[in-house]
């Protein structure tokens, strides 16, 4: 893909500029990407006849002094305040700065620094935004700060006075208002008349503050962990990360397949994870002409014809899902959780989508972002960091890799919950999946 620096809502708004010069076969890469998926699913078949992963249970134990740097309150308020500072400088940029992405660093911190580096960040240290989330630090310093009168006052009053307990969260609610969440970014991002003004951003983090403080004030700090969508995005994402807790809170060093095999099967999970991958479809499907021509010609106008769109994208992702968990459960017999079951395998589909389209947007408009966000009004313009080829084969290979990991956390989970005679047969719609979700995302590529 070829960025468009002259274009930075485009490109900030988007993610990703025109990808219609990209130097690959068709023949070739859905060639390769279906040989990819049919020999691991053979060779899977053949060679692994039980379960391999032990979710949280496995890891190595990482020395203790590290383990203590890691958990000390010193790194942990750090942490916290360098979430708070970041938020700071992005609402006094937005509040006080020109409304132009190309001279104001607070778009970029948002649509790049924030949704795409959240990803190498997630992979490499787990789930970082649990720390940096300036939302929780808030909600922490609201709490702190009058406790010590609270706790004088209501030492004096009868227990029916004193101040209420947060109330429980129910157990149904799960991840949904995670999904939600992330399906409100996205909108924002893909389908909102202007995505980079300030004025949108503005009052879009300022609702989304607002209603998550006064939901947090209702139920506790446990609100963040199981609604905040940006930690749910960072926590799914940490499973494929090499660092991990493992059950007995130690910090491990793992096999990532193990802390994908940990997921929570939740109520809300397999909502988000087609969110993230729905929406990074339609990312790469908006960049196609005839689309961008229908969105200029509907009669409904561009921002419901988008939406449409995006609900569309996210809807086609679920139902093929949906209906790849009913042909399972047909095949294989009645399963209490089909749905949740193997939602863990799409994340590696998801990571691999978002490398693919996210790529170059990071590492060309992440340091930009970051040398306005210091002052400097002659910020260079971003350069693609791989030539076209490059680009091209990094974009496949992702797209590739993703499923190919997918089958194989598929596989496991099936030869755990299947009888063996049926295990293999039953990931028979699963590798049907994979295959229509990898055709569909490498004709996105090439559009």
């Amino acid at each position: 893909m070829v960025l468009r620096p002259a274009d930075p809502l485009t490109t900030l708004a988007h993610g990703i500029g025109s990808q219609h010069d990209l130097p690959i076969s068709p023949f070739y890469a859905f060639a390769g990407a279906f040989a990819a998926l049919f020999v691991s699913f053979l060779a899977l078949g053949l060679l692994w006849s039980s379960s391999r992963f032990r979710g949280d249970r496995s890891g190595l134990a990482l020395p203790a002094a590290l383990e203590r740097i890691a958990d000390a309150p010193a790194t942990r308020t750090a942490l916290r305040g360098l979430g708070l500072a970041a938020a700071l400088v992005v609402l006094l940029c937005l509040l006080l700065g020109p409304d132009d992405p190309a001279r104001n660093p607070a778009p970029g911190a948002v649509y790049v620094l924030l949704w795409v580096g959240l990803v190498p960040a997630s992979l490499l240290l787990g789930p970082v935004w649990r720390l940096l989330n300036p939302l929780r630090t808030l909600y922490r310093l609201c709490r702190r700060l009058p406790r010590a009168r609270r706790r004088h006052s209501d030492a004096s009053l009868p227990a029916h006075a004193r101040l209420p307990a947060h109330a429980p969260l129910p157990a149904r609610l799960g991840q949904w208002p995670a999904a939600a969440g992330l399906f409100g970014f996205t909108w924002l991002e893909l389908a909102a008349p202007d995505p980079a003004s300030t004025t949108a951003l503005l009052i879009a983090l300022v609702l989304y503050a607002a209603v998550h403080l006064a939901l947090a004030a209702r139920f506790g700090e446990r609100w963040f962990a199981d609604a905040d969508a940006f930690e749910a995005y960072s926590a799914l994402l940490a499973r494929l990360s090499p660092l991990g807790r493992r059950s007995d809170g130690r910090l491990v060093l793992r096999n990532p397949f193990h802390g994908l095999d940990a997921t929570p099967e939740r109520p809300g999970l397999v909502a988000t994870v087609c969110v993230l991958l729905g929406s990074t479809a339609y990312d790469g499907y908006s960049d196609n002409p005839s689309w961008i021509n229908t969105l200029q010609t509907s009669p409904l106008g561009r921002t419901p014809t988008a939406t449409l769109g995006l609900l569309a994208s996210i809807a086609l992702v679920a139902t093929l899902y949906c209906l790849c968990a009913a042909a399972t459960r047909l095949v294989c017999g009645p399963h209490p959780g089909p749905l949740t079951a193997f939602a863990h395998s799409l994340v590696p589909i998801a990571l691999g989508y978002l490398v693919a389209h996210y790529f170059s947007l990071l590492v060309t408009e992440g340091p930009r972002t970051v040398i306005m966000a210091l002052g400097t009004d002659n910020a260079p313009e971003p350069l693609p960091p791989l030539g076209p080829g490059g680009i091209a084969a990094l974009q496949v290979i992702a797209v590739v890799a993703g499923h190919v990991l997918g089958v194989i956390a598929a596989h496991d989970r099936s030869v755990r919950l299947f009888p063996p005679a049926r295990a293999v047969a039953g990931q028979l719609p699963l590798l049907a999946l994979m295959i229509t979700y990898t055709i569909g995302g490498i004709g996105l590529l090439l559009n």
